[in-house]
Parts: C-alpha cells; sequence; structure tokens
C-alpha cells in the first residue's frame, strides 16, 4: 500500500478484533438485560445459607478462591468424576475440606428458575463469594461478569496449582505470582482466614513442634482439641479471637505468634510481607478495600468467555 493511502481491509480487521476483545471482558452489567434478577437472587440463597450455619461464609469464599487457582475462574471445581473428567473434589487441598456445593446447586436452581441457560456457574461463585463476605459483617465490592464453565476439570492441577497450609512464605509468593496476584494480594486474600476453622491434620505439626514461631498458651489451647495421634477431622477456627466476624484480627493474631496454619505465621516472620500484615492489623479499613480489590483481580484469573466454554445447566455435570 502506498504511503497516504487508506487500507480499509486493515482497519476493518483491526475493528473486528477490538469487538471481539471487548466482548471478551467481564462487566458487572453482562446480566442487566438477560437476567436482570440474577444477583438478587443469588443474593438471596446465599443469605439463606450463610444463616443457617454461619462458618458457610469461609467455605464460599475458599471455594471461589480453590476454583480460580485450577485453570481459571471456570467452575471446574464444580465438576463430578465423569468419563473424560477427573474431579478436583477429591485433590487432597480439596478432599474432605472444601465445601458448599450445595449452596452453589440451590442458588444455580433458583437462578435457572428465574432465567434458564443463562448464568453460569463460575459467575454464581463469584457473586457468592462476595455476598458471603457481606453477610458476616465483611466487605462488598463489584463482581465482574460474564464467565462461563468448562467442560473440563483436572484432578493433577488442584494437586500442583493450589496453595499448601506447609507452604513457605517464597512458595507462597511464587503461586501467586503465577496467577497475576502480588504479595500485597496474597496477604489481603489470606485474610479471609479471619472466620472458617481448618482441621486438626493441618495444624499439628504446628502446634506441637515447640518453635519459636508460636505462642506456648495458644499452641496449649489448640492441643486440648487435637492430640497428637487421630481426630484429624476436628476442627479449630482459623481465629481464635472473633472466629465468626469478618474482621482483621487474623492480622494481630500473626503478630502475637497465634496463626494456626503453618501458611498463616509465614506471612509474619521476618520476610518481606511483615509490614503489610503491620498495617493491615492497624487500619481495618486499608485490608477491607485490599480484600475487595484482591478478589476482583482473583476473579479475573483466565476466564473462559465469549464462545468459549458453556453454560452448565447443572454444576456439577457438563449438559
Amino acid at each position: 500500500m502506498k504511503s497516504g493511502n487508506i487500507n480499509y481491509a486493515a482497519i476493518a480487521a483491526t475493528f473486528f478484533l477490538l469487538m471481539i476483545s471487548s466482548q471478551a471482558q467481564l462487566s458487572s452489567t453482562f446480566y442487566d438485560s438477560t437476567c436482570p434478577n440474577a444477583l438478587s437472587t443469588i443474593r438471596t440463597s446465599i443469605r439463606q445459607a450463610v444463616s443457617r450455619e454461619r462458618r458457610m461464609a469461609a467455605s464460599l469464599i475458599r471455594l471461589h478462591f480453590h476454583d480460580c487457582f485450577v485453570q481459571g475462574c471456570d467452575a471446574s471445581i464444580l465438576l463430578d468424576d465423569a468419563p473424560g473428567i477427573t474431579s478436583e473434589k477429591t485433590a487432597a487441598p480439596n478432599n474432605r475440606s472444601a465445601r458448599g456445593y450445595e449452596v452453589i446447586d440451590a442458588a444455580k436452581t433458583a437462578v435457572e428458575n428465574v432465567c434458564p441457560g443463562v448464568v453460569s456457574c463460575a459467575d454464581i461463585l463469584a457473586v457468592a463469594a462476595r455476598d458471603a463476605s457481606a453477610a458476616v459483617g465483611g466487605p462488598s465490592w463489584t463482581v465482574k461478569l460474564g464467565r462461563r464453565d468448562s467442560t473440563t476439570a483436572t484432578r493433577a492441577l488442584a494437586e500442583s496449582n493450589l496453595p499448601s497450609f506447609r507452604d513457605t512464605l517464597e512458595v507462597l509468593i511464587g503461586t501467586f505470582s503465577g496467577k497475576g496476584l502480588n504479595e500485597r494480594d496474597m496477604v489481603a486474600l489470606s485474610g479471609a482466614h479471619t472466620i472458617g476453622q481448618a482441621q486438626c491434620g493441618q495444624f499439628r505439626e504446628r502446634i506441637y513442634s515447640n518453635g519459636t514461631d508460636i505462642d506456648a498458651g495458644f499452641a496449649s489451647t489448640r492441643q486440648r482439641q487435637c492430640p497428637t495421634s487421630g481426630r484429624d477431622d476436628s476442627l479449630a477456627p482459623l481465629d481464635l479471637v472473633t472466629p465468626n466476624s469478618f474482621d482483621n484480627n487474623y492480622y494481630k493474631n500473626l503478630i502475637q505468634r497465634k496463626g494456626l496454619l503453618e501458611s498463616d505465621q509465614v506471612l509474619f516472620s521476618g520476610g518481606s510481607t511483615d509490614t503489610i500484615v503491620t498495617e493491615y492489623s492497624n487500619n481495618p479499613r486499608t485490608f477491607s478495600s485490599d480484600f475487595g480489590a484482591a478478589m476482583i483481580k482473583m476473579g479475573d484469573i483466565e476466564p473462559l468467555t465469549g464462545q468459549n466454554g458453556i453454560i452448565r445447566r447443572i454444576c456439577s455435570a457438563i449438559n
């Protein structure tokens, strides 16, 4: 093409690519015309579940987190075993600990009754996490929508991609960085441990370690419900002070060496995240704001949009 001439074909191609790109972006108004009552329907369902069991708030936030870290926020964690699908539900980080599947199913059923085949299970997971946080006094945020559901799930990826309660600070930083989340995002998201509980098998080594990074009185208290062997499923609150309220006591606990899991306490152990923990312990508003921002950022991890993926009618199975 000579200088000064207009290449209309190139302009058209560029416009087409931009149009596809814009269509693939998540948007808070995605269902405004196709299912205007979607968000209120989900919120009602989640509030009912949390009112029945306050611990469910933590479980729903965790379910969204464990979904997004394995092949993106695509509801793969909800799929049961099927030909070609190895369910993530039985992966070590999820097995007998991830919960709330029936709450998501109930929300999905409620939404299907309002507008069948429109709202994805992946979006319901994202909205449920926000509504669960708000239901226990935690922050709320504007959820971006438009994700579609995967047709695959991989137990092996769940085994390798999800953080472990035994991870060092360096490993945790690397894991979150691999998902586009920085240290501040990681520390903020870890604050979800201000609610919820952990199983004895996950913190036994820590409370019997006699290490310098754990308060002796705290360890003794936790040992009462978690013997040196057996009772692996016995539960203890991640935040001993206000276990049912979404606040910043989690960070105050870390400064006092009262983090229940190894992966909690490493956030305040002389490393690069100490200053962030201190900041959040002193400023609950900053924590609340950063938590919401980090949840939005996490919800952007590799979503399926446009023509990719499907809208599952039942969250646990392919249509």
